[in-house]
């Protein structure tokens, strides 16, 4: 069984060879690795590697999480999961980014609660590409561009880009024109917002055609932590 030091390794020359060949620097795209229902042992494991940037999904365990790391500074915690509005203390509290944001009240709530002092929250907008019931995101461009227009104007957060999960039985055609759309969304908000530099997107299943399409940051679980057992939040 591999450790967690070798699948991120692996992890790497994949990302690396799949930039190589298609002529983009592997700087240009970021692993996040995401360590929901996982140990603090596991995640300093990664640290110990060479792994900075973490994705939390459950906002409880996350934030404990945090507390428990704090010797480590340079670690950049990213809330990935859907977030309730009676939630968004704790993320605002403790966390560097959060990626799911949809609607202008989380918004908000995330921007009044941002501890005095703490750098801006940097955030992402999801979209629900696929239209599916069982995700979160906004739903349509025009809502998403409203949304941003918001977002953007609130004192403490700062508007970064897009996060997605596209639905999981998509072939690889159809998992292309899907990241094309997402990219395409993602040019027009950079041509209105500079700061825009970060299209979370792709998956293990999905991740060639993430990085094809121009993801600048890919969203790794199991391949790094290894098989992880179904919890509820708390």
């Amino acid at each position: 069984m591999k450790t967690i030091a070798e699948r991120l390794q692996s992890a790497s020359e994949t990302i690396a060879g799949l930039c190589q060949m298609l002529n983009k620097s592997p700087s240009q795209v970021q692993l996040l690795a995401v360590s929901k229902t996982k140990p603090v042992e596991d995640i300093l494991e990664a640290y110990q590697a060479g792994q900075r940037l973490f994705g939390e999904n459950y906002v409880q365990e996350g934030a404990e999480k945090i507390q428990a790391l704090q010797a480590y500074p340079d670690i950049e915690w990213h809330f990935i999961g859907p977030l309730q509005s009676n939630k968004t203390r704790l993320v605002a509290a403790h966390f560097d980014w959060v990626q799911s944001v949809d609607r202008l009240k989380i918004a908000q709530r995330l921007s009044e609660q941002r501890p005095a002092g703490s750098a801006p929250l940097q955030v992402l907008l999801q979209i629900n590409i696929s239209h599916e019931q069982s995700k979160s995101g906004v739903g349509d461009e025009a809502a998403l561009f409203a949304l941003a227009e918001q977002v953007n104007s609130l004192p403490n957060l700062t508007l970064r880009g897009l996060m997605a999960i596209p639905a999981a039985d998509l072939d690889e055609q159809a998992q292309e024109r899907v990241f094309s759309q997402l990219h395409s969304l993602f040019s027009a908000l950079q041509a209105r917002y500079p700061q825009v530099d970060t299209l979370s997107m792709g998956m293990s299943a999905d991740m060639p055609a993430a990085i094809k399409a121009g993801s600048t940051m890919v969203r790794l679980g199991t391949a790094i932590f290894g098989a992880r057992a179904k919890r509820a939040e708390t």
